[in-house]
């Protein structure tokens, strides 16, 4: 754990909450997001694992302290005093963390992580999980997209060479891998995240030799299982008879990958002559900078591709690299004083926050269909009533009855109490099957990627009050001064 990796006014905060003597003060705090990625209907949470392997190691060690005494201001003093550095070197965590488990379907505004406890901790939290959470959650959402895009056929994620560093390139490997992707081209993950690895080769290999054929040929011998031939280093259509001739003086043919030229149309004849060779079994993949829309565009063209590898557009989040995550303070309360909701005025509704000891409800009919998510405050409860009500945070005429005696469930899981973990985080593989089931407990039409329906997601009548009250008060302050 490098816990320096934080932006630097993390510490100016903390430092100055430390010498007002607040930092001992209670908080709670919410990471969310503000929009769904890539215009989508929808979005798969991933990373809480890397959160809670990175809070479990959290301590400023020697090298930390002598760092941070080392910063000057600009006529040479000291930053930080050496009771706030001492402060930290014997800093202990003993915040609660609650979270959504990674898979889940998720929403713009409900909470992905509450944190709860002195206010100092929680601040100086704030960078490491929006790091460990925004990345990984934009590259399970695009994989989702990709594989919802294949109907069903495998995908396998092929980013590493593109990925933003080795980092940010086994990140997007984890998450591809939940988000539905079969498999990786990326051997360290599969070392560390127990994902199946799989590639074929290069064009360089063709090129080795004399002829593709007999570049194939080497290739079959040396991995008999693993028949799977890159057809287009020269000429697609030539290639694939060599991938046949092979065949037949070896019978080791597996697949063929195109990685060039017009995918549908070399596809569609691919499929001819390997079926007119009796190779009706033999897969056809492709690759070639391919996303969601791509993959569709194939589809309707009647491709006969069912095998799709998918680098640089997934790996990177190519058409949007960011996800809006944000960390906000909900409530705070003084060593000897009751609690106060906290709420962040904005000219923009999006980005006005949302006060309160947050929480987020599912609630399913009696066909198991996700019908509505109430976020509400756990100090207040649900408003009780024979149905749920929900009301859009921008437009309190946009409400939604839910039946009370629904099932549902709770979306936030305790993950730390005190400090300690008390969460034994699920396998890998438990998490992708988590987000393939989750995607089937919701209307086919928020999958769309064509103005996808938006989910009914909205804020307990109470809270919706209680933060109403809230930004006509701050207005009023903000007007008297």
């Amino acid at each position: 754990m490098k816990t320096l990796l934080t932006d630097f006014y993390q510490l100016t905060m903390a430092y100055g909450y430390f010498c007002s003597g607040m930092a001992d003060h209670e908080a709670v705090f919410h990471l969310s997001f503000r929009h769904n990625p890539f215009q989508g209907g929808y979005t798969i949470c991933a990373g809480i694992a890397n959160v809670i392997e990175q809070v479990k190691k959290f301590r400023f060690d020697k090298s930390d302290i002598d760092y941070l005494k080392s910063l000057k201001t600009d006529n040479g003093k000291s930053i930080f005093n050496q009771a706030f550095l001492n402060y930290l070197q014997h800093l202990k965590l003993t915040v609660d963390i609650e979270a959504i488990p990674e898979g889940t379907v998720v929403f713009p505004h409900e909470p992905l992580i509450r944190v709860k406890g002195p206010l100092i901790q929680c601040q100086i939290l704030e960078t490491l999980l929006l790091n460990c959470i925004n990345f990984p959650t934009l590259i399970a959402t695009k994989a989702s997209r990709i594989c919802q895009a294949a109907q069903g056929e495998p995908v396998i994620e092929f980013g590493l060479r593109r990925a933003q560093g080795f980092d940010g390139g086994l990140s997007a490997s984890r998450a591809a891998y939940i988000g539905g992707c079969v498999g990786t081209s990326n051997v360290l993950a599969g070392k560390y995240y127990h994902i199946p690895v799989m590639g074929t080769h290069a064009h360089s290999w063709v090129m080795t030799f004399d002829t593709e054929f007999n570049a194939f040929e080497h290739f079959a011998n040396a991995l008999p299982e693993n028949g799977y031939f890159l057809v287009d280093t020269y000429h697609t259509l030539d290639g694939i008879k060599n991938a046949i001739k092979l065949n037949q003086k070896y019978k080791k043919l597996k697949g063929i990958r195109l990685d060039s030229g017009d995918l549908a149309y070399l596809s569609i004849q691919a499929r001819k002559m390997l079926d007119k060779a009796g190779l009706k079994k033999v897969s056809i993949m492709a690759s070639n900078d391919l996303d969601e829309h791509i993959i569709a565009s194939l589809k309707q063209q009647k491709a006969k591709i069912n095998v799709w590898g998918v680098g640089t557009k997934l790996a990177t989040a190519y058409d949007q690299p960011a996800l809006d995550g944000v960390y906000k303070l909900g409530a705070i309360k003084p060593q000897r004083g009751e609690w106060q909701y906290k709420l962040k005025l904005s000219e923009q509704n999006t980005k006005i926050s949302i006060p309160g000891f947050l929480r987020a409800r599912r609630y399913y009919n009696a066909q198991n269909i996700a019908v509505g998510d109430c976020i509400y405050d756990e100090r207040q409860g649900i408003t009780p009533h024979n149905f749920v009500t929900i009301t859009d945070m921008s437009d309190p005429l946009h409400t939604k009855k839910i039946p009370a005696k629904y099932r549902y469930k709770e979306l936030l899981q305790p993950i730390f109490k005190k400090g300690k973990c008390i969460y034994e985080t699920p396998s890998i593989q438990t998490m992708r099957q988590n987000a393939a089931n989750e995607l089937k407990s919701f209307h086919p039409a928020i999958k769309r990627f064509l103005n996808p329906h938006i989910y009914p997601v909205g804020l307990d009548p109470a809270l919706f009050e209680l933060r109403l009250k809230l930004i006509y008060s701050l207005k009023h302050i903000q007007r008297e001064r």
